[in-house]
């Protein structure tokens, strides 16, 4: 199948019209059909990208015969029940992070896009962001040597304080809230790609804001976490530390540190996605100090300065039409978020229980 021949419809208009449709537009692929809970908001999107069919039911859309493929971006409880409808009509699916609320959800979406054949994978973009792309690459070539250690840390939060606002599904943990899901998927993912599977987890979460009031000032009970702390422990030995709080005024943002028996990387990021001119430092045994990294051209090969998260999710829709083309599911595929929720649950049950969690 070539890209001018991959149709795809989008469920969700959020960062579905912010990076998506026009990331999906932008490498030949035709867009034709878009569907949100609200059908104006599905209306507008048609209308601005030039979409042929809007709809607020996803199984309409999913039924089409002119839909080969359908991308997810939606809330995380609304994954597995649509993941699970668009590869039982036998599409292809892109689903955002993380695909399920639970890891037996997880199995299941893994263990039926095996049975169906369909190219499946998630949309963990940042392993495209040129930081965290070259990372992977000089751990490949050896720069670290064994690894041995990562410390991880993101900090921010508003700096006039916790201020009252919508009761959302963000604020519930049942239906896939929290920083956990939101955030801290995206470096599990990241530290798998780097340093392989994870074989135990130490943990504590936090919902340090549990009581906030809503726009009418009524009270609202929060039940999804602000902050979460792990270590995780690798099957290669290494292990990997991460500090995280959504409401730490003045946090900084990012750090990055990975010490390996030959070297150290560090990747700072002063936001809360990856910059896309992030750079990388770096040193190896007998370097007197930390130093710039000159980072390759092909870790960035175009520029699209629309949104930082553009060139990334345009080079994974690259990877998922090749899938397509191929009959695979590149990774990060639908075994990788299984792995991923088998860790974020491990996270929640070692915090529940305050004991070391062993993944299997």
């Amino acid at each position: 199948m070539g890209i001018a021949n991959l149709r795809v419809g989008v469920i969700g208009v959020g960062f579905g019209t912010i990076v998506q449709i026009p990331g999906f537009q932008d490498e030949g692929v035709e867009v034709v059909g878009v569907c949100s809970r609200r059908i104006e908001r599905a209306e507008n999107a048609a209308k601005e990208f030039n979409i042929p069919y809007y709809t607020d039911d996803y199984r309409d859309l999913i039924s089409r015969t002119d839909v080969d493929a359908v991308s997810i971006v939606t809330p995380p409880a609304f994954h597995y029940p649509m993941a699970k409808a668009a590869l039982e009509a036998g599409k292809h699916v892109l689903c955002e992070k993380p695909f399920a609320l639970n890891v037996a959800e997880a199995f299941e979406l893994y263990d039926l896009a095996k049975k169906t054949n369909r190219t499946s994978m998630i949309t963990h973009e940042f392993r495209w962001s040129p930081q965290r792309a070259y990372i992977q690459a000089l751990i490949h070539e050896g720069y670290l040597g064994e690894i041995r250690l990562a410390s991880l840390r993101l900090f921010f939060g508003p700096r006039d304080g916790v201020r009252s606002g919508p009761a959302t599904w963000a604020l519930d943990g049942s239906q896939g809230g929290g920083f956990l899901f939101a955030l801290g998927s995206h470096y599990i993912d990241a530290l798998r790609h780097w340093f392989g599977d994870v074989i135990s987890v130490d943990a504590r979460v936090w919902t340090h804001y549990p009581d906030r009031g809503d726009e009418s000032e009524a009270s609202v009970r929060v039940t999804a976490d602000d902050t979460f702390l792990f270590t995780l422990e690798f099957e290669n030995g290494g292990l990997a530390t991460m500090h995280a709080s959504s409401v730490s005024p003045f946090g900084g943002g990012a750090r990055i540190d990975l010490f390996g028996s030959e070297g150290t990387l560090v990747a700072l990021q002063p936001g809360v996605n990856p910059p896309h001119d992030g750079e990388v430092m770096g040193a190896r045994l007998g370097d007197s100090e930390l130093a710039k990294l000159a980072m390759p051209d092909k870790f960035r090969p175009f520029q699209d300065q629309r949104d930082g998260r553009s060139v990334p999710f345009r080079l994974l829709v690259r990877e998922f039409i090749e899938g397509i083309q191929n009959g695979v599911s590149p990774s990060p595929n639908f075994y990788d978020g299984w792995k991923c929720q088998q860790i974020l649950d491990g996270v929640l049950e070692s915090s529940r229980t305050g004991t070391r969690v062993v993944i299997r």
